[in-house]
């Protein structure tokens, strides 16, 4: 059987591949609208990463409430039902063990919401413009 071999950050196939199978058993669970909690049932959130550790324990969920800002009660809400999203993902994942859920907020889309107000200003703007290109030379025969 062949070894998984790491990506770039270190993580083999196999961390990746049961983190998004983690990924996808919350998304199902919390898009449903199984969790009896108000702040969650009326905002939209993503669950955009799982990072698994390499003994799959532990696993770091990363979201994004889309519908509020507030990032960091969504996060707070979704720690206070850890114990039942994990019995969710248990019944959903045919693994040895069934990892400790831990949320933290994803930053990731305001970093890229940075990056593109920069892409923005008028001085980069600028410079992301190709040049338009020369019209081609003309022969002119003076001999007539």
């Amino acid at each position: 059987m062949a070894r998984s071999t790491p990506d770039a950050q270190g993580r083999s196939v196999r961390l990746l591949r049961i983190g998004e199978q983690v990924r996808h058993a919350l998304a199902e669970v919390i898009g449903r609208g199984d969790l009896r909690d108000e702040l969650i049932a009326r905002s939209l959130v993503s669950v955009s990463e799982v990072r698994m550790s390499p003994d799959l324990r532990h696993a770091t969920v990363f979201v994004k409430a889309l519908a509020n800002n507030d990032d960091q009660a969504i996060v707070k809400a979704l720690a206070s039902h850890a114990k039942f999203l994990r019995g969710e993902v248990a019944r959903r994942l045919a693994t040895k063990y069934t990892p400790d859920l831990r949320f933290r907020p994803d930053e990731s889309f305001d970093a890229g919401a940075r990056i593109d107000a920069v892409l923005k200003r008028p001085s980069i703007a600028r410079d992301l413009i190709p040049p338009e290109p020369a019209p081609p030379a003309e022969d002119h025969d003076d001999a007539d």
